[in-house]
């Protein structure tokens, strides 16, 4: 999304996300800037977007690695997700033509400020709450140890035998969970679900995407469109037991979603829904691997399953930032004067290790009494709608992986397995034995 223009800081930092450097020494990285200051000026890079000026990259924004400073940027109101509304009307005439395919996602429950937000997040936050979510456990560990009889059966297939029987985690485990419980949520046929995964999986890279690829970035997204219109209909003849169907029919205070925001609300649902979860299950696994003593200490004491899942919150969260805010007007935030319509980003990862709030921060420890007080989710108003069932199927994914694969390894040396280049704190892949 092309943002407001910017002041322009003075020898701001650079930092090179693609670099497998900078996804290896990320956290040392972090933990020198906040070291020398909570609040930075700093220019992402990427080798593949050299020059180019999309969504933050290429651009001076506000980098956020302190806790409380963190905090504070995500609970003041001083600072919007909504760029446009901090726009000049000579700089809105400037912005060229959104395509008509990336419209319904430019405005979201992730984009706008109340009372829009509180519209949109009203009309669907009763179906996320703990409560409701909790019931869909007994569902949820149905579908982890589906997936797992279909691991086993695939490499005993191969002559495989344990303890050497391999899969690829994410591919086989980590990914099709959250999928098919955000998809059976929604109500998608199953035999659509291949499709919608594919085309989520565009619409997530959609922001990475160079001009050569956006003919087929647009060509999905108009089909996942185009199929989400058709399915609306569908519900809207013959409603089911299903979120989408709640949707098409929600009403709160005579407010309802319209079909623009019906589509951007699947599409965070779908891509947001499955993307935390797939990163915070094979985080765990990775983490827990690589340290036998606290495997052995979960392996031990089954009720550390859910301070398991926040120790992994915390220590290596699903994204490393949030997405960007944008000061209404001048905020001085930890000794650092920020000006209207300058960009910040909370550095999440940073802010989760910062040694002001966490004693020992960079041990991963699962009896750590206060790794639920991370903000892997966020803070504020734009806290992660989808939390909750974050949680939930990180919980279960880790007691099915340790109630049916005791012998659970890794099946290359923990040097070989490496990150994405984003800030999503994303395995590329995590081959096991067991």
């Amino acid at each position: 999304m092309i943002q407001p223009e910017t002041p322009v800081a003075a020898d701001p930092k650079r930092l090179d996300i693609g670099s497998a450097e900078f996804r290896r020494d990320a956290f040392e990285t972090y933990r020198e800037l906040n070291a020398e200051c909570p609040v930075h000026r700093v220019v992402v890079t990427n080798a593949d977007r050299e020059g180019e000026q999309q969504g933050f990259f290429n651009r001076p924004l506000v980098f956020v690695t302190g806790y409380d400073e963190a905090s504070a940027a995500l609970l003041d109101p001083r600072f919007t997700v909504d760029a446009f509304s901090i726009m000049t009307e000579e700089q809105l005439a400037q912005m060229p033509e959104l395509a008509e395919e990336f419209r319904p996602l430019s405005r979201s429950v992730l984009t706008v400020d109340p009372p829009d937000h509180t519209r949109l997040r009203k009309l669907v936050q009763k179906n996320f709450t703990a409560g409701e979510i909790e019931k869909l456990r007994p569902r949820v560990r149905e579908i982890a140890d589906t997936l797992l009889d279909e691991a086993i059966a695939t490499a005993e297939g191969r002559g495989e035998t344990a303890p050497h029987r391999a899969m690829e985690l994410i591919a086989q485990f980590s990914y099709p969970l959250p999928m098919t419980v955000i998809a059976e949520m929604l109500g998608v046929p199953e035999t659509d679900r291949d499709d919608v995964r594919r085309w989520s999986e565009h619409l997530l890279s959609s922001q990475r995407a160079t001009p050569d690829q956006q003919d087929d970035t647009r060509h999905n997204l108009r089909a996942f469109i185009d199929y989400l219109r058709t399915l609306f209909a569908a519900k809207r003849a013959a409603p089911g037991d299903d979120l989408i169907s709640a949707m098409v029919r929600a009403e709160e205070d005579g407010d309802k979603l319209d079909e623009d925001e019906l589509l951007s609300m699947v599409f965070i649902l779908i891509v947001a829904g499955h993307i935390t979860t797939v990163n915070l299950i094979a985080n765990a696994v990775f983490a827990l691997l690589t340290r036998p003593e606290q495997l052995a200490r979960l392996e031990a004491d089954r009720s550390l399953v859910k301070n398991t899942v926040e120790e992994t919150l915390r220590y290596w969260g699903p994204a490393e930032t949030t997405t960007a805010r944008f000061a209404k007007e001048e905020v001085e935030l930890g000794g650092v004067t920020i000006a209207r319509g300058e960009p910040l980003i909370a550095a999440l990862a940073a802010a989760d290790r910062d040694p002001n709030r966490f004693a020992d921060p960079e041990t991963f420890d699962i009896g750590r009494a206060d790794a639920n007080r991370h903000m892997a989710f966020g803070k504020g108003l734009h806290v992660c709608l989808g939390a909750p069932l974050a949680r939930l199927e990180g919980q279960v994914a880790l007691e099915a992986l340790l109630d049916r694969l005791p012998e659970l390894a890794l099946a290359v040396p923990a040097e070989e397995i490496t990150w994405q280049a984003s800030f999503l704190r994303s395995l590329t892949a995590l081959p096991v034995e067991f």
